[in-house]
């Protein structure tokens, strides 16, 4: 296998066969009776390739065959690449061929095209290189096309007959801004899952379908796809999006772990996040989901086939390493305006940032292993699979840590890219995300991946407004976002439809569980222009008291065998200086003075069993 092009002309000619030699001898002009043996020929046509004429061919090239040769010229690689030309300039020039050879007599004094059969592209030889960079400009960069404004429609072609001439509608664009609602998501999951509402799989992590319903109840504005209620084919509701992608996300970022009874708990960062500005715990929740190996996003293409075992399952490749490109891309996005995510997609192809879903293609399948393999896929942007795992992250997760605003359709019939696929007539679509269609980094997501360095937020996060009441009663003027009442529940009591009762008992048992009294006191005053009644500042006082009043300190509490040996035990100066008698059999031993206790007591010849 060669790695890099030829490095003189004379070995580019030789993987030449002498009738592609013939006709590049008329382009040069090289004198009749002309040379008939290959290495005659090939030393003709190097005398003839000088810099003088090379120039004068260069003038004779069209515009897109002068960048064919400046695209190999300046290529990372060397040789060049027929597809991320197509999908960067459109087509390809005359004289290149459909899968990139070099056709034309002409182009062939620049790029040399060996047989195909070598597996080799064109390339241009060390020696000529340099030669063409004297005058070759470099080409230009891609660019990515995005507008101030999100369309309100889209046009989509619609499923027609075999042979039938292609129809088109315009379809309504559903938009989500996500920013704000992805910090008023991020309180409502931890909230829930301080509460012990959220179950998953011990073994695999995986949320139960109680859990995601629970989550997407509590999401502000409802997931991205509701149940529509209807009777309509099994695989053609779309499912939860953003409520199975947060139980994934806390887990992922170390905001909550697996307890004994299949629980979510919240960890001490997660505790931690509950006070800290939402900003800063969402770059942290995408930068870990970037570097987790927990779950591979392809997965939730249910209806590729083969991915779960055997060589399937061990040729995917690194899902980090997906995300590291995928990021790298959404980089690029200009913040504030809307790009078509075929648009993105295409863009990143052409800027070589590309990645595989899987290193053989032909283990996965629709509905039939050999049929419906994903092997008969075309290599270029818009491949099933890598557009696919594409869309994924944008809508599941990048959205809903709410990086990119979106705008999307249903996905039945969004896509026909693959329904000329064997086994591609018994489904309605290949992913839950092929309606997404445009997406907007916003300011949040311009800070999580790094484009500013500070965040400033594009509306206040502040959105409801409360009365406070003497008699501790809190009422709602407007509907108060999941978050929200998730909070004011934890310390109140539901008295009425958006009226609540400040608790002591609840509040202090919030206390107990590790919050911060502090929380309530900052939602009271950022929702309530008044100052707060006096009543409810004694109700704070109380409960600010209250977390400090009483002090937890773990302690042994031994049991003796007699009175007589209790009273040994205290007696002795060793031995009491480190517990303390309860009654008559019992005494308490800080467990921080344990070591201490026991050597004391060993002294007097009893032992202190371990557990």
């Amino acid at each position: 296998m060669i790695d890099a092009p030829p490095a003189t002309l004379k070995a580019a000619l030789n993987l030449l066969n002498v009738s592609s030699l013939l006709p590049m001898m008329g382009v040069l002009g090289v004198p009749t009776p002309r040379p008939t043996r290959k290495v005659e020929i090939v030393d003709a046509l190097r005398r003839r390739l000088t810099l003088p004429t090379l120039k004068d061919l260069w003038a004779q090239l069209d515009e897109k065959q002068r960048l064919v040769v400046a695209e190999t010229l300046y290529g990372a690689s060397g040789w060049f690449n027929a597809s991320r030309f197509r999908v960067k300039y459109g087509d390809l020039p005359e004289g290149i061929g459909e899968y990139g050879s070099v056709e034309s007599p002409l182009l062939r004094c620049f790029l040399q095209s060996p047989d195909r059969s070598r597996g080799l592209s064109p390339s241009v030889p060390g020696d000529v290189a340099a030669r063409l960079r004297k005058f070759v400009p470099e080409p230009p960069d891609a660019a990515l096309e995005s507008g101030a404004e999100c369309p309100d429609v889209v046009s989509r072609e619609q499923p027609t007959g075999y042979g039938r001439k292609p129809r088109f509608e315009d379809v309504a664009l559903v938009r989500r801004d996500m920013e704000q609602a992805a910090v008023r998501d991020l309180f409502a999951v931890l909230r829930l899952i301080d509460r012990g509402r959220l179950a998953v799989s011990a073994q695999t992590r995986r949320p139960s379908a109680r859990t995601v319903k629970r989550i997407g109840a509590e999401l502000d504005g409802g997931d991205f796809f509701e149940a529509s209620g209807e009777r309509r084919r099994r695989d053609s509701e779309a499912g939860p999006i953003r409520g199975f992608a947060w139980s994934w996300l806390v887990q992922a970022a170390g905001l909550a772990e697996v307890a004994g009874n299949g629980k979510l708990r919240l960890t001490g960062q997660g505790r931690a996040a509950l006070s800290a500005p939402p900003w800063e715990t969402l770059r942290q929740v995408w930068r870990r989901w970037v570097k987790n190996a927990l779950l591979d996003e392809f997965s939730r293409m249910e209806k590729v086939k083969g991915q779960f075992r055997g060589r399937g399952r061990g040729a995917l490749t690194s899902a980090p390493r997906r995300r590291a490109v995928v990021a790298a891309g959404l980089k690029q996005c200009p913040a504030g305006r809307w790009v078509g995510v075929d648009e993105l997609f295409r863009f990143m192809y052409a800027t070589d940032l590309r990645f595989s879903v899987t290193r053989d293609p032909w283990t996965l399948y629709l509905e039939h292993q050999e049929y419906g393999s994903f092997g008969y896929q075309n290599d270029g942007p818009g491949d099933d699979l890598e557009l696919r795992y594409f869309l994924c992250l944008l809508f599941e997760y990048a959205a809903t840590l709410g990086l990119v605003d979106v705008a999307f359709t249903d996905p039945c019939g969004a896509r026909l890219d693959f329904t000329w696929r064997w086994g591609a007539d018994y489904v309605s679509f290949l992913s839950r995300y092929d309606g997404l269609e445009f997406i907007r980094l916003n300011p949040l997501g311009a800070y999580c991946l790094g484009k500013t360095r500070r965040y400033k937020p594009s509306t206040p996060l502040v959105s409801s407004s409360l009365t406070l009441f003497t008699d501790l009663r809190v009422r709602a003027s407007l509907p108060l976002s999941a978050d929200e009442r998730l909070l004011l529940e934890t310390y109140a009591r539901v008295e009425a439809e958006g009226v609540w009762r400040l608790d002591i008992d609840r509040a202090l048992s919030a206390l107990e569980s590790g919050h911060d009294g502090a929380e309530l006191r900052d939602f009271l005053d950022a929702r309530d222009d008044q100052p707060l009644p006096e009543t409810v500042e004694a109700f704070l006082r109380r409960m600010e008291r209250g977390a400090t009043a009483v002090t937890r300190r773990p302690a042994l509490l031994i049991e003796c065998e007699s009175e007589r040996v209790a009273g040994e035990i205290t007696g002795n100066p060793g031995a009491a200086r480190y517990c303390l008698r309860v009654d008559s059999l019992r005494l308490v031993v800080p467990a921080k003075s344990e070591a201490k206790f026991r050597k004391a007591v060993h002294a007097l010849g009893y032992a202190l069993p371990l557990h």
